[in-house]
Protein backbone atom coordinates (compact mmCIF):
# COMPACT_ATOMS: atom_id res chain seq x y z
CA UNK A 1 0.00 0.00 0.00
CA UNK A 2 1.32 3.59 -1.02
CA UNK A 3 1.37 6.44 1.47
CA UNK A 4 -1.08 9.06 1.59
CA UNK A 5 1.77 11.17 1.16
CA UNK A 6 3.72 11.36 -2.01
CA UNK A 7 7.48 10.30 -1.37
CA UNK A 8 8.25 13.10 -3.64
CA UNK A 9 7.95 16.77 -2.75
CA UNK A 10 4.17 17.54 -4.07
CA UNK A 11 0.96 18.60 -2.80
CA UNK A 12 -2.59 16.62 -3.36
CA UNK A 13 -6.02 17.64 -2.00
CA UNK A 14 -7.30 14.97 -0.10
CA UNK A 15 -10.88 13.98 1.33
CA UNK A 16 -10.84 13.38 5.02
CA UNK A 17 -12.43 9.82 3.68
CA UNK A 18 -8.54 9.19 3.11
CA UNK A 19 -7.36 10.55 6.03
CA UNK A 20 -7.92 8.35 8.49
CA UNK A 21 -5.66 5.74 6.49
CA UNK A 22 -2.78 7.88 6.91
CA UNK A 23 -1.23 6.65 9.72
CA UNK A 24 -1.26 2.93 9.00
CA UNK A 25 -0.11 3.76 5.27
CA UNK A 26 2.90 5.00 7.22
CA UNK A 27 3.55 2.03 8.35
CA UNK A 28 2.98 0.09 5.57
CA UNK A 29 5.65 1.97 3.77
CA UNK A 30 8.55 1.78 6.63
CA UNK A 31 7.76 5.78 7.13
CA UNK A 32 8.34 5.36 10.78
CA UNK A 33 9.92 8.48 13.02
CA UNK A 34 13.76 6.83 11.81
CA UNK A 35 12.57 7.66 8.26
CA UNK A 36 10.33 10.52 8.64
CA UNK A 37 12.95 12.55 10.82
CA UNK A 38 15.45 12.22 7.98
CA UNK A 39 14.36 15.03 5.33
CA UNK A 40 10.70 15.52 5.12
CA UNK A 41 8.25 17.51 6.67
CA UNK A 42 4.19 16.62 6.70
CA UNK A 43 1.85 19.29 6.36
CA UNK A 44 -1.69 19.61 6.91
CA UNK A 45 -3.96 22.34 5.60
CA UNK A 46 -6.72 23.94 4.70
CA UNK A 47 -5.57 25.80 1.63
CA UNK A 48 -5.83 24.34 -1.97
CA UNK A 49 -2.69 22.38 -2.02
CA UNK A 50 -2.13 24.09 -5.62
CA UNK A 51 -2.04 27.69 -3.96
CA UNK A 52 0.49 26.78 -1.70
CA UNK A 53 3.08 24.64 -4.19
CA UNK A 54 4.72 26.80 -5.38
CA UNK A 55 6.03 28.05 -1.92
CA UNK A 56 6.65 23.99 -0.94
CA UNK A 57 8.75 23.20 -3.58
CA UNK A 58 10.76 26.57 -3.30
CA UNK A 59 11.64 25.48 0.14
CA UNK A 60 12.17 21.82 -0.81
CA UNK A 61 14.68 23.64 -3.82
CA UNK A 62 16.77 26.06 -0.96
CA UNK A 63 16.76 23.14 1.87
CA UNK A 64 16.36 19.68 0.50
CA UNK A 65 14.01 18.93 2.51
CA UNK A 66 10.65 17.52 1.32
CA UNK A 67 7.33 18.85 1.94
CA UNK A 68 4.00 16.33 1.99
CA UNK A 69 1.00 17.67 2.01
CA UNK A 70 -2.71 16.45 2.90
CA UNK A 71 -4.98 19.43 2.19
CA UNK A 72 -8.95 20.11 3.02
CA UNK A 73 -11.30 22.68 3.70
CA UNK A 74 -12.70 21.68 6.98
CA UNK A 75 -11.69 18.96 9.52
CA UNK A 76 -8.33 18.69 9.90
CA UNK A 77 -7.32 19.68 13.53
CA UNK A 78 -10.01 17.19 14.56
CA UNK A 79 -8.54 14.72 12.40
CA UNK A 80 -5.44 15.67 14.31
CA UNK A 81 -6.81 15.15 17.47
CA UNK A 82 -8.27 11.70 16.26
CA UNK A 83 -5.11 10.30 15.13
CA UNK A 84 -3.53 11.08 18.46
CA UNK A 85 0.47 9.93 18.74
CA UNK A 86 0.56 8.17 15.61
CA UNK A 87 -0.77 11.52 13.43
CA UNK A 88 1.92 12.18 10.91
CA UNK A 89 1.07 15.82 10.92
CA UNK A 90 3.95 17.80 12.09
CA UNK A 91 2.17 21.35 10.68
CA UNK A 92 -1.46 22.90 10.45
CA UNK A 93 -2.00 25.96 8.25
CA UNK A 94 -4.83 27.43 8.36
CA UNK A 95 -7.19 30.31 7.16
CA UNK A 96 -8.68 32.39 9.82
CA UNK A 97 -7.88 33.22 13.89
CA UNK A 98 -10.93 30.45 14.60
CA UNK A 99 -9.02 28.14 12.93
CA UNK A 100 -5.86 28.56 14.82
CA UNK A 101 -7.94 29.44 18.28
CA UNK A 102 -9.76 25.69 17.80
CA UNK A 103 -6.38 23.98 17.06
CA UNK A 104 -5.37 25.43 20.65
CA UNK A 105 -8.69 24.56 22.51
CA UNK A 106 -8.39 20.86 21.07
CA UNK A 107 -4.71 20.49 22.39
CA UNK A 108 -3.27 19.27 19.63
CA UNK A 109 -0.76 22.27 19.52
CA UNK A 110 2.44 23.55 21.35
CA UNK A 111 4.35 26.49 21.77
CA UNK A 112 6.68 27.60 18.92
CA UNK A 113 9.51 29.05 20.56
CA UNK A 114 11.33 31.41 17.94
CA UNK A 115 12.95 34.20 18.75
CA UNK A 116 13.34 34.93 14.86
CA UNK A 117 9.65 35.12 14.29
CA UNK A 118 9.15 37.22 17.72
CA UNK A 119 11.59 39.70 15.47
CA UNK A 120 9.77 38.97 12.30
CA UNK A 121 5.91 38.93 13.19
CA UNK A 122 3.90 42.09 14.70
CA UNK A 123 2.58 41.18 18.36
CA UNK A 124 -0.90 41.76 16.83
CA UNK A 125 -0.80 39.13 14.18
CA UNK A 126 0.41 36.33 16.73
CA UNK A 127 -0.35 34.41 19.74
CA UNK A 128 1.31 36.31 22.58
CA UNK A 129 2.51 32.66 24.37
CA UNK A 130 3.74 31.50 20.70
CA UNK A 131 1.16 29.13 19.96
CA UNK A 132 0.41 30.26 16.37
CA UNK A 133 2.00 32.89 14.41
CA UNK A 134 0.34 34.62 11.22
CA UNK A 135 1.70 33.73 7.78
CA UNK A 136 -0.11 36.37 5.84
CA UNK A 137 -3.01 38.88 5.84
CA UNK A 138 -6.28 39.69 4.13
CA UNK A 139 -8.73 42.38 4.93
CA UNK A 140 -12.20 41.81 5.48
CA UNK A 141 -13.34 44.75 3.03
CA UNK A 142 -16.82 45.90 1.17
CA UNK A 143 -17.00 45.17 -2.45
CA UNK A 144 -19.05 48.25 -4.12
CA UNK A 145 -20.43 48.91 -7.00
CA UNK A 146 -18.62 50.88 -9.72
CA UNK A 147 -21.37 52.39 -11.29
CA UNK A 148 -24.31 52.99 -8.13
CA UNK A 149 -21.68 53.64 -5.02
CA UNK A 150 -19.76 57.00 -5.81
CA UNK A 151 -18.24 57.04 -1.82
CA UNK A 152 -14.62 55.75 -1.41
CA UNK A 153 -14.83 55.32 2.07
CA UNK A 154 -16.89 53.48 4.05
CA UNK A 155 -16.86 52.40 8.21
CA UNK A 156 -17.83 48.57 9.40
CA UNK A 157 -20.36 50.74 11.90
CA UNK A 158 -21.64 52.43 8.67
CA UNK A 159 -23.30 49.05 7.18
CA UNK A 160 -26.14 49.31 9.60
CA UNK A 161 -27.69 52.62 8.18
CA UNK A 162 -30.76 52.36 7.04
CA UNK A 163 -29.61 54.24 3.94
CA UNK A 164 -28.29 50.73 2.81
CA UNK A 165 -31.37 48.77 3.01
CA UNK A 166 -31.69 46.63 -0.05
CA UNK A 167 -28.36 47.00 -0.58
CA UNK A 168 -26.15 44.62 0.95
CA UNK A 169 -25.18 41.31 0.24
CA UNK A 170 -23.29 38.84 2.58
CA UNK A 171 -22.31 35.58 3.07
CA UNK A 172 -23.66 32.90 6.46
CA UNK A 173 -22.88 35.47 9.34
CA UNK A 174 -21.83 31.83 10.67
CA UNK A 175 -18.71 31.36 8.22
CA UNK A 176 -15.52 31.71 9.89
CA UNK A 177 -14.55 35.13 8.00
CA UNK A 178 -17.96 37.02 9.28
CA UNK A 179 -17.51 34.91 12.65
CA UNK A 180 -14.15 37.39 12.90
CA UNK A 181 -15.67 40.41 12.23
CA UNK A 182 -18.34 39.97 13.69
CA UNK A 183 -15.90 39.26 17.22
CA UNK A 184 -14.22 42.02 16.14
CA UNK A 185 -16.89 44.10 16.39
CA UNK A 186 -18.00 42.67 19.60
CA UNK A 187 -14.67 43.44 20.79
CA UNK A 188 -14.50 47.34 20.01
CA UNK A 189 -18.36 48.11 20.87
CA UNK A 190 -19.38 45.10 23.28
CA UNK A 191 -21.51 42.55 23.28
CA UNK A 192 -25.31 44.99 22.99
CA UNK A 193 -24.02 47.30 20.60
CA UNK A 194 -23.00 44.41 18.33
CA UNK A 195 -26.36 43.10 18.39
CA UNK A 196 -27.97 46.06 17.88
CA UNK A 197 -25.48 46.65 14.46
CA UNK A 198 -25.83 43.06 13.51
CA UNK A 199 -30.21 43.85 13.46
CA UNK A 200 -29.06 47.01 11.26
CA UNK A 201 -27.13 45.14 9.03
CA UNK A 202 -29.65 42.10 8.69
CA UNK A 203 -32.59 44.71 7.98
CA UNK A 204 -29.87 46.09 5.22
CA UNK A 205 -29.70 42.96 3.58
CA UNK A 206 -30.93 42.33 -0.34
CA UNK A 207 -31.48 38.92 0.11
CA UNK A 208 -30.73 36.00 2.52
CA UNK A 209 -26.85 35.44 2.83
CA UNK A 210 -25.60 33.31 0.70
CA UNK A 211 -22.09 31.69 -1.33
CA UNK A 212 -19.34 32.99 -1.04
CA UNK A 213 -17.31 36.26 -1.14
CA UNK A 214 -17.05 36.01 -4.84
CA UNK A 215 -21.04 35.55 -5.37
CA UNK A 216 -21.09 39.00 -3.47
CA UNK A 217 -19.03 40.28 -6.35
CA UNK A 218 -21.18 38.46 -8.85
CA UNK A 219 -24.67 39.67 -6.99
CA UNK A 220 -23.24 43.44 -7.11
CA UNK A 221 -22.38 42.98 -10.92
CA UNK A 222 -26.22 41.44 -11.74
CA UNK A 223 -27.38 44.61 -9.96
CA UNK A 224 -29.06 42.24 -6.82
CA UNK A 225 -27.37 44.45 -4.64
CA UNK A 226 -25.24 48.21 -4.89
CA UNK A 227 -22.68 46.36 -1.66
CA UNK A 228 -21.06 43.61 0.06
CA UNK A 229 -18.36 41.92 2.95
CA UNK A 230 -16.15 39.96 1.33
CA UNK A 231 -12.31 39.26 1.39
CA UNK A 232 -9.04 41.30 -0.28
CA UNK A 233 -7.80 38.42 -2.41
CA UNK A 234 -10.85 37.16 -3.72
CA UNK A 235 -11.04 40.25 -5.42
CA UNK A 236 -7.48 40.14 -6.86
CA UNK A 237 -7.98 36.57 -7.48
CA UNK A 238 -11.02 37.28 -9.55
CA UNK A 239 -9.33 40.09 -11.65
CA UNK A 240 -5.95 38.62 -12.29
CA UNK A 241 -6.46 34.54 -12.26
CA UNK A 242 -10.06 33.45 -13.35
CA UNK A 243 -11.37 35.39 -16.94
CA UNK A 244 -14.82 34.21 -16.02
CA UNK A 245 -14.65 36.10 -12.73
CA UNK A 246 -12.88 39.28 -14.08
CA UNK A 247 -15.99 40.99 -15.24
CA UNK A 248 -17.36 40.59 -11.52
CA UNK A 249 -14.22 42.32 -10.48
CA UNK A 250 -14.04 45.21 -13.03
CA UNK A 251 -17.60 45.82 -12.43
CA UNK A 252 -16.87 46.51 -8.23
CA UNK A 253 -14.54 48.29 -6.07
CA UNK A 254 -12.66 47.89 -3.15
CA UNK A 255 -13.77 50.12 0.16
CA UNK A 256 -11.53 50.01 2.69
CA UNK A 257 -13.67 50.30 6.23
CA UNK A 258 -12.25 50.71 9.38
CA UNK A 259 -13.62 50.98 12.67
CA UNK A 260 -14.45 53.63 14.37
CA UNK A 261 -11.19 54.97 16.64
CA UNK A 262 -10.02 51.80 15.08
CA UNK A 263 -8.47 50.26 11.51
CA UNK A 264 -9.40 47.84 9.25
CA UNK A 265 -10.23 44.36 10.74
CA UNK A 266 -7.59 42.02 9.18
CA UNK A 267 -7.49 37.81 9.40
CA UNK A 268 -4.67 35.70 9.16
CA UNK A 269 -3.60 32.59 7.29
CA UNK A 270 -1.52 31.34 10.10
CA UNK A 271 0.47 28.21 11.25
CA UNK A 272 0.08 25.79 14.41
CA UNK A 273 3.03 23.56 15.17
CA UNK A 274 1.88 19.71 16.26
CA UNK A 275 2.43 18.77 20.42
CA UNK A 276 3.12 15.24 18.19
CA UNK A 277 5.24 16.41 15.64
CA UNK A 278 7.95 13.68 14.79
CA UNK A 279 9.80 16.04 12.26
CA UNK A 280 10.18 18.76 14.68
CA UNK A 281 13.36 20.01 13.50
CA UNK A 282 12.40 20.57 10.22
CA UNK A 283 9.04 21.98 10.83
CA UNK A 284 10.64 24.46 12.81
CA UNK A 285 13.14 25.23 9.41
CA UNK A 286 9.25 25.15 7.54
CA UNK A 287 7.73 27.62 9.97
CA UNK A 288 10.63 30.10 10.30
CA UNK A 289 11.44 30.01 6.20
CA UNK A 290 7.93 30.82 5.61
CA UNK A 291 8.40 34.43 7.28
CA UNK A 292 11.67 35.40 5.30
CA UNK A 293 11.81 38.46 3.08
CA UNK A 294 11.89 36.04 0.01
CA UNK A 295 8.95 33.72 0.58
CA UNK A 296 6.38 36.49 2.02
CA UNK A 297 6.93 38.05 -1.61
CA UNK A 298 6.36 35.01 -3.28
CA UNK A 299 2.92 34.05 -0.65
CA UNK A 300 2.09 37.31 -1.55
CA UNK A 301 2.31 37.46 -5.50
CA UNK A 302 0.84 33.71 -5.15
CA UNK A 303 -2.21 34.67 -3.01
CA UNK A 304 -2.31 38.50 -3.03
CA UNK A 305 -2.69 38.47 0.65
CA UNK A 306 -0.50 41.10 2.87
CA UNK A 307 2.16 39.75 3.66
CA UNK A 308 2.96 39.56 7.52
CA UNK A 309 6.73 40.22 7.35
CA UNK A 310 7.42 44.55 7.57
CA UNK A 311 8.80 45.86 4.64
CA UNK A 312 7.61 42.77 2.15
CA UNK A 313 6.16 44.39 -0.97
CA UNK A 314 3.05 43.61 -1.64
CA UNK A 315 1.23 42.69 -5.19
CA UNK A 316 0.38 45.74 -7.61
CA UNK A 317 -3.45 45.04 -7.55
CA UNK A 318 -3.16 44.88 -3.58
CA UNK A 319 -1.55 47.91 -3.73
CA UNK A 320 -4.19 49.75 -5.58
CA UNK A 321 -6.68 49.05 -3.07
CA UNK A 322 -5.07 52.36 -0.99
CA UNK A 323 -3.23 52.48 1.94
CA UNK A 324 -3.81 49.81 4.50
CA UNK A 325 -4.45 51.19 8.00
CA UNK A 326 -5.13 47.65 9.58
CA UNK A 327 -6.79 47.42 12.82
CA UNK A 328 -4.28 46.82 15.91
CA UNK A 329 -6.61 44.93 18.05
CA UNK A 330 -5.34 41.63 18.57
CA UNK A 331 -6.16 38.88 16.88
CA UNK A 332 -5.91 37.19 20.05
CA UNK A 333 -8.35 39.04 21.79
CA UNK A 334 -10.77 38.74 19.04
CA UNK A 335 -10.64 34.94 19.40
CA UNK A 336 -11.97 35.04 22.31
CA UNK A 337 -16.06 36.82 21.14
CA UNK A 338 -15.73 34.22 18.53
CA UNK A 339 -18.40 32.06 20.12
CA UNK A 340 -20.59 35.26 21.20
CA UNK A 341 -20.19 36.11 17.91
CA UNK A 342 -21.61 32.89 16.64
CA UNK A 343 -24.55 33.36 19.20
CA UNK A 344 -25.52 36.83 18.32
CA UNK A 345 -26.00 35.62 14.68
CA UNK A 346 -28.34 32.95 15.49
CA UNK A 347 -29.92 35.27 18.24
CA UNK A 348 -31.25 37.93 15.55
CA UNK A 349 -31.73 35.63 13.13
CA UNK A 350 -29.21 36.64 10.87
CA UNK A 351 -29.33 34.10 8.40
CA UNK A 352 -32.56 33.27 8.18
Amino acid sequence: MRSRFARTPTTRRASLSLIPAVAFAFAMTGLGPAAAESNEVNVYTYREGGLIKPLFDAFTKETGIKVNVISAKKGLAERIKTEGANSPADVLLTVDISRLRDAIDIGIAQPIKSETLDKIVPKHFRDPDGMWYGMSARGRVVYASRDRVPQDQITYEELADPKWKGKICIRSGQHVYNNALFAAYIAHHGEAKAEEWLKGLKANLAQKPSGGDREVARDITAGKCDIGVGNTYYWALMLNRDPAKKPWAEATKILLPTFKDGGTHVNVSGVVLIKTAKNKANAMKLIEWLMSEPAQKLYADMNFEYPVRPGTKIHPTVAGYGELAADNLPLSEIAKHKKSAANLVDKVGFDN
